[in-house]
């Protein structure tokens, strides 16, 4: 994609600090970290969002996330670490080339993820699985 910072970033035309890379995924720095050493791991082929990823480029991409992570909290001494991805503006994407966030985590940093927790209804649990399971039959036959 002509506009696109990520691919950019794949060709080499724009340098970043790769930290990582294999035949389906790259793995930088992000440039405007939560906390320094917070990582992206990009696929090398341009795909908007999670649902575009090719089921090619998965397990390559996956494995960087996991090559990354364990290198992140090895050297850095991390207690956790949190893996996130933003699909759609709405949850927050801002870059639309899909992408994982690996944050590191330490006590006391002020990272919080507010949410109101909901309660299913009667039945409403039920139904909500009933109606997402036909989804997956009918989309893997």
């Amino acid at each position: 994609m002509e506009d696109c910072i990520f691919c950019h970033i794949i060709a080499r035309k724009l340098s970043a600090e790769i930290l990582y890379e294999n035949d389906d995924a790259i793995s930088i720095l992000d440039i405007q970290p939560i906390h320094f050493g917070h990582a992206l791991v990009i696929p090398k082929r341009h795909c908007r969002d999670f649902l575009a990823l090719s089921p090619d480029a998965f397990h390559g991409v996956m494995d960087a996330v996991h090559v990354v992570s364990r290198a992140l909290s090895r050297s850095l001494n991390l207690d956790g670490f949190n893996i996130f991805s933003n699909n759609g503006k709405i949850a927050g994407q801002s870059v639309f080339h899909f992408h994982f966030h690996i944050t590191p985590r330490y006590q006391n940093d002020n990272i919080k993820f507010v949410l109101e927790l909901k309660k299913y209804s009667e039945g409403e649990m039920a139904a909500y699985a009933e109606k997402i399971r036909k989804q997956i039959i009918s989309t893997s036959v």
